[in-house]
């Protein structure tokens, strides 16, 4: 388990760009990204499996870029052609331990970040 500390969100008009960060305080397996809008149930946005292997929700594929540094433990999500349905709470996510599955299911990980709000006006 690490400590994940956010940042790099904000508002934003429909069809600019945004980069976040996520800063782990130690070294992780699998790292990516949650979001959460009103109304909405937590949904898988896009990660990076131990190998480099990256996924993403259909939703954001061709728009959203994940990428991790591993020398500075920190991950990033370039966030591109934003668009109003792209606002949400957005969560940085990590496993850390060992013979652990890593998908799109919220419970897989066992580290979250405080939360990063980005707003997309129209």
């Amino acid at each position: 388990q690490v400590q994940l500390v956010e940042s790099g969100g904000g508002s934003v008009e429909a069809g600019g760009s945004l980069r976040l960060s996520c800063a782990a305080s130690g070294n992780t397996r699998c790292m990516g990204w949650f979001r959460q809008s009103p109304g909405k149930e937590r949904e898988g946005v896009a990660r990076v499996s131990p190998i480099g292997t990256t996924q993403y929700a259909d939703s954001v594929k061709g728009r959203f870029t994940i990428s991790k540094d591993n020398a500075k433990n920190t991950l990033y999500l370039q966030m591109s052609s934003l668009s109003p349905e792209d606002s949400a709470m957005y969560y940085c996510v990590a496993e850390t331990r060992p013979d652990r599955s890593c998908g799109f299911t919220w419970f897989q990980y066992d580290s979250w970040g405080q939360g990063t709000q980005v707003t997309v006006s129209s």
